[in-house]
């Protein structure tokens, strides 16, 4: 029996109805483009970027698009992400709005960073 749960970024997407998925496409793509070497994979549920760790999470709810950034990508970015409801480590992108390119970008390449500084320090 198959389970509905899916495998890989490609069946999360084709879960949700065009519109969304045109906006789930454009944040694995900014992320894509930021981020090449990392690995695509499904943790907890939804789309995550694997980059000497996790990296970033996104994911697609009724009035929303997750963005996960763990708690440090939330803390670096306060100021700009004070516009977007937010959580520890989450931030709220609504569906009506358009896409922060610039501001995934900037947390993805914080995010990068982050996960190399402490690659480097585990390997001392």
């Amino acid at each position: 029996m198959k389970s509905n749960k899916p495998e890989n970024i490609d069946e999360y997407i084709l879960l949700f109805p065009k519109e969304i998925q045109i906006k789930l496409n454009h944040v694995r793509k900014i992320i894509r483009e930021e981020a090449p070497n990392a690995k695509e994979a499904i943790k907890y549920a939804i789309p995550t970027f694997i980059q000497n760790g996790n990296l970033v999470h996104f994911a697609a709810y009724k009035n929303h698009l997750g963005f996960y950034a763990l708690p440090s990508g939330n803390i670096k970015f306060q100021k700009e992400i004070s516009k977007y409801k937010s959580g520890k480590g989450s931030i709220q992108f609504p569906i009506t709005e358009p896409i922060p390119d610039e501001l995934i970008r900037k947390i993805v390449r914080f995010r990068i960073k982050e996960n190399e500084s402490k690659e480097k320090k585990n390997k001392k």
